[in-house]
Parts: C-alpha cells; sequence; structure tokens
C-alpha cells in the first residue's frame, strides 16, 4: 500500500486502496541536452496547483468528483539512467497491477521509456500517441541509448512499427524524419490527422505522452528546449479531449522546467494541463 503524499496535486486526496487513478513524480532531468531543470517540474506543478480550482469549466467537470491517489515524486539516482527508469518501472508495474490507471509527471521525457515499459507488458498491441516539438528518434546523443533525445526511439522497440503516433512535431536531424517515414505515424507541426488517427486506433490501449514544449514558447517558456513554431494552449486542449476519448490505459506530462520561467505562467499552464488531463481521462472512464 502506498503512502499518500503530504503535499498533493490539488484535489487528488483520495487513499490508495479505493483510487481510480495514482499520479506518481519523475524528478529526473540527467540527459537533458540543452537547459536543465525539468526535475523540478513534478514538485513545482504539484504545489502551484493550488493556484487553481478542481473545477473545469472546459469540461463541466471537477477533480473532487473522482477518487485519485497523488503518491509523490520517486526518488531517483541522478547518476544512472537506467536505475531512474528501473525505478519509475516498477512504481507503474504497482498502479497497474492494482487496477489503477497510472499518471507520471515528469521530469525529462525521458521518463517516458519507464512507464511505457510497465505499460507494454500489460496490454498487448499498445499504441502511444506523443505530443512533442521534437522527434526524439536518434538512435542515441553522443552515444548515449537513454537520453530525453532518444526516448521515442526506445519505445519504438518496445512498440513496433506503426505504433507510434507523433504530433506537432517539427524539430530532428534529418535521419530522425526519414526514421519516421518507415516506422512512425509523424505529423509535423500540429494536429492535423489526430482525428482520423485516433479512428483507425479504435479501442487498442493506448499510453499518452505530453511534452510541453508542443506549445509554442510564446505560450511555454519553461521548458529546457524551447521550439518556435508550435500550439497554443486552447488548440492543445481540445487534442487531449480528443485522445481522452480513446483506450488510454496510462499518461504523463514532461519537460517543464520551472525556474526558466520566473513569471510563473509556464507553470501555471502545466497545471492547468494537469487538471484537463486527468478530468479529459477520467470522464472517459466511468463505471470502470
Amino acid at each position: 500500500m502506498l503512502k499518500q503524499n503530504i503535499e498533493s496535486f490539488i484535489g487528488c486526496d483520495s487513499g490508495y486502496g479505493e483510487a481510480q487513478a495514482v499520479i506518481y513524480g519523475a524528478p529526473f532531468d540527467s540527459t537533458t541536452s540543452f537547459r536543465p531543470g525539468a526535475r523540478f517540474g513534478s514538485s513545482a506543478i504539484r504545489h502551484e496547483s493550488f493556484g487553481i480550482e478542481t473545477y473545469s469549466p472546459y469540461q463541466d467537470e471537477d477533480l473532487s468528483d473522482y477518487r485519485i491517489f497523488d503518491s509523490g515524486d520517486l526518488e531517483l539516482c541522478f547518476g544512472s539512467a537506467e536505475s531512474a527508469l528501473s525505478d519509475i518501472e516498477k512504481r507503474a508495474d504497482k498502479i497497474l497491477g492494482d487496477g489503477k490507471l497510472p499518471i507520471l509527471v515528469g521530469g525529462e521525457h525521458l521518463v517516458t521509456l519507464g512507464a511505457v515499459r510497465a505499460v507494454s507488458k500489460k496490454y498487448n498491441g499498445l499504441h502511444i500517441i506523443h505530443f512533442d516539438a521534437h522527434a526524439d528518434l536518434r538512435d542515441d546523443y553522443l552515444g548515449a541509448k537513454l537520453s530525453h533525445a532518444c526516448v521515442m526511439r526506445r519505445c519504438h522497440e518496445l512498440v513496433g512499427d506503426g505504433k507510434i503516433h507523433q504530433f506537432c512535431i517539427r524539430s530532428g536531424e534529418r535521419t530522425e524524419f526519414q526514421f519516421a517515414e518507415r516506422h512512425t505515424d509523424m505529423h509535423r507541426f500540429s494536429f492535423v490527422g489526430l482525428s482520423d488517427t485516433l479512428q483507425k486506433i479504435g479501442d487498442a490501449p493506448i499510453y499518452f505522452t505530453i511534452d510541453l514544449d508542443c506549445l509554442d514558447p510564446a505560450f511555454f517558456c519553461g521548458t529546457g528546449t524551447p521550439e518556435a513554431g508550435g500550439t497554443d494552449f486552447a488548440s492543445l486542449l481540445s487534442a487531449i479531449e480528443l485522445v481522452a476519448k480513446n483506450n488510454v490505459v496510462g499518461c504523463d506530462i514532461n519537460e517543464l522546467a520551472p525556474m526558466l520561467d520566473p513569471s510563473g505562467a509556464s507553470t501555471a499552464i502545466a497545471c492547468k494541463i494537469m487538471r484537463e488531463l486527468i478530468l479529459a481521462i477520467l470522464k472517459n472512464r466511468k463505471g470502470e
């Protein structure tokens, strides 16, 4: 039985036993390729969540209507990516084994791999919906196979061809885009094609990962590798609600580096996206 964290995301204070969904934080950024600081993202989202309401006027849903448990941040080894991923996988295994929805908060994007390892063991035919500025399809980054620049390449090794669906991608090496043409379903620059993609996936299980740098840095500058040309909040929210109508069996948000936006606006946006993501998924899992 996991113990409740001292400070929980707003409205997420149910007991573990009764919870439908479990939040777990992964404060890890040891492979960040540009500006560090994402290790502070999960705690900042949790702490600053009390600046928003539990109620969403976008969806007419309230976090207090659901049973959500916040297990706090994992204590991860910053010196070993594999050790950190192993600990994330074990926590996800525990949550999944107890029949609950795992909601991961990063951290840099590499943390997604630990969660996908766990989810792919439980669910055959897993698809991944990936919102991001970056392709994350390098085979290695400066010789390292475990890097936030390689996370989707490592996930591809788990789920195979045609199972990773990428949106808002606007940055990467030429070889990454060539790899995507052969092995993933990449949609550049926007969410065009998302509805058709979800229709084709149907009832298959989905892991949903959101790198917050899919947002344009004009709206969201508190991230380690900002890329011009991204989406806005309203478009991201609409896309989240669309994905959540399918069979989402695990999800995460990542790559908030709160100190890179001294105004606090990026953290406030991340909190709101977190709320909307949780509500969108849980309202479509009513009765489970």
